[in-house]
């Protein structure tokens, strides 16, 4: 009897150690006392895949995207003056009902860099358990 090749048994054991979630996606982390900083550095230096977490003020609610996972997506201008696009999946979150332009909203995501200012996204919680959990905060309430 002709025994399994090695490399199968190492592409059996990974797919089973992912799919039983001893594996975890986790992005680089920006400490939260330089979140301001950190944002701008990850901008600048055209970094992805960093877990972020700050705050901005609301200058543009887009239309949600509705390709693949829905998508509550807004603009929000942070104090340094850098914009960054929310992408909020409302697949997996609350949508914030009554979103509006001025509003204040906190957030704690992965950022991924484009030349506008990049993209915070990830800010759900990960119903598989292998991603950092993300969230949004505007008026006291807590969206993920």
């Amino acid at each position: 009897m002709r025994k399994p090749a090695p490399f199968l048994v190492i592409v059996f054991l990974a797919l089973y150690a992912w799919n039983s979630g001893l594996f975890k996606l986790q992005p680089t982390r920006i400490p939260d006392e330089s979140a301001e900083r950190g944002l701008a550095e990850a901008f600048q230096q055209r970094r992805s895949d960093v877990q972020v977490q700050g705050r901005g003020r609301v200058q543009r609610i887009l239309p949600d995207d509705l390709k693949g996972s829905k998508h509550q997506r807004f603009i929000l201008q942070l104090e340094s003056g850098q914009t960054i696009l929310i992408a909020h999946n409302i697949d997996l979150a609350d949508r914030i009902p009554n979103l509006q332009t001025g509003d204040m909203v906190e957030f704690y995501g992965e950022y991924e860099w484009n030349p506008q200012g990049g993209v915070v996204h990830w800010t759900h919680h990960d119903p598989g358990g292998r991603h950092e959990d993300g969230w949004l905060r505007h008026e006291g309430r807590r969206f993920q």
